[in-house]
Formats: structure tokens, C-alpha cells, sequence
């Protein structure tokens, strides 16, 4: 219960402050970075040398790259008989097609799994960041005309992001040294990732002109928090998973859209009031959609 009640006030913390101007316009960029440079980076060196690798993992890995394309697929058809122009097209496969793993994710994993399911879900956000990365990068600039994106940037882009680097290092270091010495510094930095994140998205929350974007939204919302998890679990019924891989695999598939993809639409301008409001409707209904998800999956056993 604990859990849950810091979700709710860290995000009504954020969103206050920001909107009795406390909080100078763009502070969260500054909390943003604490998160991707130290705090995620924690998570990963804490738990992923304690990942325990099977093939059952195979399910979290390829769970974000089903969303993607699923969410290509849908907009697609979408448009051939209700036609999108391509902007908005873009900002809704983005938005709709990447799942807010992290800054969202981990704290409702841990809320409703525990810390046991936290390894599980850093597999997952860590190839949702490099769809992101890559397909998610080509979509934007395809839709905005900016040219031709460069092989070599979004590798440079991959190989450079901190999350990537610490999960590149818990995989290689414990196998010469112990770093059992400096988990008590993985675990205070990786404590600060569950208020900071929640306390950026309360920030970024916006509502403005829903009931325009409504038929935009219906889609694209329907997608993220109902069909895309719906995918998973028709996976997971086909080949007869069990345990709580599986269930963390669909878990995170239901999170709402990630912030980071409405930046990426706004910076190319994209249907940026579209994009943004796919993330704060998205994060509002899915504290409802998600513990949805968790009954089901425990219906299923």
C-alpha cells in the first residue's frame, strides 16, 4: 500500500508545483537527467548481474519490439480508411508504440510484483530505449522531412546512452570482479528512481484540448493500454507461459506511453498537442487499465 500511495503523491507533488508555477518552466529536464545518467544506470547494476538467464527471457526482450510493430500495423491500417496525414500518423505510432518502461514501469512493477520482477522489467525498457533509439528516430524524421538519418548516429546514440553502458556493465564485470562492495551505493542511487520519476511525470502532465484530439486519442490511447498488452497475452496463452516472466512481460506492455517518444514527436513537430496528450491521458488511464492487467494475470495463475 505503501507503494501505491507514493505513486500518487510524488505525481500529484509534480503537478501542483508546476502549476502554481513553484517549479521554474523545464525544471524537470534537470530531474531527467539525474534519472538517465544515475538513477536508471543503478537499477541496472543492482539487478542485472542477479538475472538468472533463460530462455523465458526471451519474452521481455522481444515484448517491446511486438508493440512497436503492432503499432505500425494499426495506424496503417487506420489511415487507409480514415486518412491520417503523416505527421499525426508519426506522432501516434510513436507514442502508441513505445511503453513508459521506466520512469512509469518500474515504480508500478515494484508496487504491484516487488523488487524481484524489477530485473525482468530493465530487459524490457532497455530494448524499448533502443527502438526508441533507431526506429523510433527514422519514423519522426521520415514523417518531418528532415533527410535521411544516419546509421552511424543512432549506433553512437545506442552505444552512448547511460542506461545501455550500466546494463553493458552488469553483464561484464561481475564475471572479473566483485562489485559486491559498492551495491550499498547501486541501492541508495537506485532508491532516488521511483520518487524523482513519478515527481517528472506529475510535472509534465497535460490535459489541454483533449476533447479536439478525441478521435486521435480513442485510437491511440485503445492501443497503448488495451491491444498492445492484449498481444502479449494472446503470446503467452499460445505458447503456454506460466510464472512471473510473462506476467511482468505483459505488465509492462501496458504501461502508458513513453515521455520521452512526445518529445521526440514535439521536436519534430509532429501533431505535438496529439503526442502530448497520448502521455498525460495515456498515464492517467493507465493506473486504471494496468490494475486491470494485474487481475487478469492473476486470474490466470
Amino acid at each position: 500500500m505503501n507503494n501505491f500511495i507514493l505513486i500518487g503523491l510524488c505525481i500529484l507533488a509534480g503537478f501542483a508545483l508546476r502549476r502554481l508555477r513553484i517549479l521554474p518552466e523545464g525544471a524537470h529536464r534537470g530531474i531527467n537527467i539525474w534519472i538517465i545518467y544515475l538513477a536508471v544506470p543503478a537499477v541496472a547494476l543492482k539487478y542485472i548481474p542477479t538475472i538468472k538467464w533463460s530462455y523465458e527471457l526471451i519474452l521481455p526482450a522481444l515484448m517491446p519490439v511486438i508493440v512497436w510493430f503492432g503499432s505500425w500495423l494499426t495506424f496503417k491500417l487506420y489511415s487507409l480508411k480514415w486518412p491520417l496525414d503523416p505527421a499525426t500518423r508519426a506522432a501516434l505510432t510513436l507514442t502508441a508504440g513505445l511503453g513508459n518502461t521506466s520512469f512509469l514501469g518500474f515504480p508500478l512493477v515494484s508496487g504491484y510484483y516487488g523488487e524481484q520482477a524489477l530485473p525482468i522489467a530493465v530487459i524490457s525498457d532497455q530494448v524499448s530505449f533502443i527502438l526508441m533509439s533507431t526506429l523510433g528516430a527514422a519514423t519522426a524524421m521520415g514523417a518531418s522531412k528532415t533527410g535521411n538519418i544516419s546509421i552511424a548516429t543512432l549506433v553512437k546514440k545506442v552505444l552512448l546512452f547511460p542506461p545501455f553502458i550500466a546494463s553493458c556493465a552488469g553483464l561484464i564485470l561481475p564475471q572479473f570482479i566483485d562489485l559486491s562492495p559498492i551495491t550499498p551505493l547501486f541501492d541508495k542511487l537506485a532508491a532516488t528512481l521511483i520518487p524523482l520519476a513519478l515527481f517528472s511525470v506529475g510535472m509534465q502532465l497535460s490535459l489541454e484540448g483533449w476533447r479536439e484530439e478525441l478521435p486521435f486519442l480513442t485510437i491511440g490511447i485503445g492501443y497503448k493500454l488495451i491491444i498492445a498488452p492484449l498481444l502479449i497475452l494472446i503470446v503467452i496463452l499460445a505458447f503456454h507461459l506460466h510464472g512471473l516472466t510473462p506476467q511482468i512481460s505483459l505488465f509492462e506492455a501496458a504501461m502508458a506511453p513513453m515521455i520521452t517518444a512526445g518529445v521526440i514527436a514535439t521536436q519534430y513537430d509532429l501533431n505535438p498537442r496529439v503526442a502530448n496528450l497520448m502521455i498525460g491521458i495515456g498515464i492517467l488511464l493507465s493506473f486504471i487499465t494496468t490494475a486491470i492487467w494485474w487481475w487478469v494475470l492473476q486470474a490466470l495463475g
